[in-house]
């Protein structure tokens, strides 16, 4: 025969065992996000990096320096399209080799470190809206 108070406490139990699952989700769930918004944060100003490596190894010149916001009909005055050229289409630059080996989110784009094959290596600067390529104006992010 059941007694009165044979279930006592049975309720106080399944609550914290619920209570304790979802705070072990909860935590999982934020450092699995969290760590995959890390690793993918500037994955779309890498890919663009990608896009404009890809176009060079194809020779389209005329596209590639269309991603720095500059076209023939309207070429960027700091930055022409002969010195665009001289920069990106040197013989003897295989641009299918190249690679981006770190990003750093830095204000308003990112900074991203191109493997090239030189020497020193290459940074360039991505903005996060717009996705227009030019050079870093700085070797890393500026102190604040």
């Amino acid at each position: 025969m059941a007694g009165y108070l044979d279930h006592y406490g049975e309720k106080d139990a399944r609550r914290e065992k619920l209570i304790r699952y979802t705070l072990i989700t909860l935590a999982v769930v934020l450092v699995v996000g969290g760590s995959l918004l890390f690793w993918f944060w500037n994955i779309r100003q890498e890919r663009q990096v990608e896009r404009f490596f890809d176009l060079l190894a194809a020779k389209d010149y005329t596209a590639a320096y269309a991603l720095w916001g500059c076209t023939e009909a309207t070429p960027c005055q700091a930055y022409p399209m002969r010195s665009f050229l001289e920069d990106w289409a040197a013989e003897g630059r295989d641009a299918s080799t190249f690679r981006v080996v770190k990003s750093r989110s830095c204000g308003s784009g990112v900074i991203l470190t191109v493997d090239t094959g030189k020497e020193e290596p290459e940074r360039l600067w991505v903005e996060r809206n717009s996705l227009v390529i030019g050079f870093s104006p700085w070797p890393g992010c500026p102190a604040l």
